[in-house]
């Protein structure tokens, strides 16, 4: 098992960039991805 080193790169976990955190907490942006994922759901189902 490997050891990390404090204070090294692989130390600390990525932190996201305002653009991440702005499309995690907008709630107009998550509403248009429910949207997308709810067409791609009845595509699929229609299919069958």
């Amino acid at each position: 098992m490997s050891t990390r080193d404090p204070y090294e790169q692989s130390y600390y976990p990525p932190v996201p960039t305002r653009l991440v955190r702005w499309m995690r907490t907008n709630w107009l942006w998550q509403f248009v991805r429910f949207l997308i994922l709810n067409a791609k759901m009845l595509r699929m189902v229609r299919k069958h």
